[in-house]
């Protein structure tokens, strides 16, 4: 059946006035909030009053400034011993979780619970079980080691924040995993099992290779978001003790809102974001040339 003129145009106005709210909102609430952080960058504008143009300054001063070495330094080695803790143990619990066992789909919506609450309310929790809970169970075994809060040990209380974060985000990769194991063909694992094939070496030629498009997805994802870890600092340590856990986004803040370093910490955020987008286009180029090559 064929269309004629008129029919064509009113699907093309359609289609505009469909994509033109969403780009509006994205223009205004996106777009226009990230060139004026751009401009401000090259400020000394304390986020109110009279501000001047400084030029570079701004940024050649981050790379000068300890409190961004140590804020970076800090992330990117909580960023990656996350990701590699995260995408571990989501795949060893999505493997279980895709063998033949009881209660799978349940256990599935319990361990994406997690991946659901709000990560301020988590961290409360988990503070409150680091600084109280764990303590009093310490002293009431003897373990030293446990009689004292985790939160409270500069060169520990990471370890705490990784916890959380590990226990939050697993659920994630838990999700992509399963969706990846559901497209291996069973044929291929029952071939290999009457050639002898161990199931370690199923996992290694069979398994991996077939889900190394979801594997990169969960990788690229996680270093992403645990680079712009904040809400768990937040609520855990507030950055401490001292400036033990500074994150690179609690920096930013707390400069740039609280200590009247707007436009300074405006070009830290810039330079962040620059970052962040080199790792990922890093990342998928890494990853999908292994997804080839499998």
């Amino acid at each position: 059946m064929s269309r004629g003129p008129g029919t064509e145009r009113k699907v093309d106005r359609a289609y505009y006035w469909m994509v033109l709210p969403a780009f509006v909102l994205f223009f205004v609430l996106h777009t226009i909030p990230v060139l004026q952080g751009i401009f401000y960058s090259f400020t000394d504008s304390p986020g109110y009053g009279t501000w001047s143009f400084v030029g570079l300054s701004n940024y050649a001063a981050l790379f000068q400034d300890p409190r961004v070495v140590d804020a970076y330094l800090f992330t990117f080695r909580f960023a990656l011993v996350t990701t590699i803790l995260v995408n571990v143990i989501g795949l060893a619990i999505a493997l279980g979780l895709n063998a033949r066992i009881k209660l799978k789909n349940t256990l599935r919506g319990v361990f994406f619970i997690p991946y659901v609450l709000a990560l301020l309310v988590i961290g409360y929790v988990f503070s409150y079980l680091f600084n109280f809970s764990l303590p009093s169970i310490g002293q009431a075994l003897g373990i030293e080691a446990l009689s004292t809060s985790l939160l409270s040990d500069p060169e520990r209380a990471w370890i705490g924040i990784v916890v959380m974060t590990v226990w939050q985000g697993a659920a994630f990769t838990i999700i992509i995993f399963l969706a990846g194991l559901q497209t291996v063909p069973e044929q291929l694992y029952e071939a290999a099992a009457l050639d002898g094939a161990t199931r370690w070496r199923q996992f290694w030629s069979i398994t991996l290779p077939m889900i190394w498009g979801f594997f990169t997805i969960n990788v690229v994802l996680a270093l992403k978001n645990f680079l712009q870890v904040f809400d768990q600092i937040i609520a855990m340590t507030g950055g401490g003790p001292g400036t033990s856990t500074v994150s690179i986004g609690v920096l930013i803040y707390r400069g740039g809102f609280e200590g009247g370093e707007f436009g300074y910490q405006t070009a830290n955020a810039v330079i962040f974001m620059i970052v962040i987008v080199a790792f990922a286009f890093f990342q998928l180029r890494i990853l999908r040339r292994e997804e080839v090559s499998a």
